[in-house]
């Protein structure tokens, strides 16, 4: 379904500085030799544009009538999704310290739905997304979820149709307790703008 193929998304993060080694502390609060800084390759539109575009192709034949993704770097994906698919793209931000639809964005009991992530690890803000859009009734008709990086190890099920990254890293994560980094005194580095639980 993917168009651009694993190696060729993997050779765009590393080019752009968003593959990163080291010794990361993740959202999920377990400990990582690697960190996928994805707005060093985001920020660039070229490159940006084929990932959305991977992303797309492996949505069209659904028919997708709008593309949603949570704040903040979901707003960049929906956005370029949504354009490489000719439909809407919208987004979700933080209201009361949780994701809702703002800004007069609203999704249709019929309209068919995209939801695009950046990172998948533990699946967090996706789970956000599908409450958020359930709260509010907002659901409409959730196609699937399409992302950039699965680094889950294929461990987390959205339950909600098609499921596909455009790149899977299969990379070792620890808590903190057995993190063998630790162990070798490396420094640890956190990441990324979410509060870490128990941080």
């Amino acid at each position: 379904m993917i168009s651009f193929n694993e190696s060729q998304a993997l050779e765009l993060f590393r080019a752009s500085g968003a593959y990163l080694d080291g010794h990361f502390l993740l959202t999920s609060g377990r400990h990582s030799s690697a960190y996928v800084e994805k707005f060093q390759v985001l920020q660039y539109p070229e490159h940006c544009a084929r990932l959305c575009a991977a992303i797309a192709d492996a949505f069209r034949d659904l028919k997708p009538d709008v593309v949603v993704g949570p704040a903040v770097g979901g707003i960049v994906l929906a956005y370029e999704t949504a354009r490489a698919l000719g439909v809407r793209g919208i987004f979700l931000e933080r209201e009361e310290g949780k994701l809702a639809l703002r800004r007069g964005f609203e999704i249709g009991p019929t309209e068919k739905v995209l939801i695009v992530e950046d990172v998948v690890t533990t699946g967090t803000s996706v789970f956000e997304v599908l409450d958020a859009l359930k709260r509010e009734k907002h659901e409409g008709r959730i196609l699937g979820v399409g992302y950039l990086v699965d680094r889950s190890g294929g461990d987390v099920d959205f339950g909600v149709g098609r499921q596909v990254p455009v790149m899977r890293l299969d990379l070792p994560t620890w808590d903190p307790a057995s993190c063998p980094l630790c162990k070798e005194s490396k420094p640890l580095t956190k990441r990324g703008s979410r509060k870490v639980p128990g941080a």
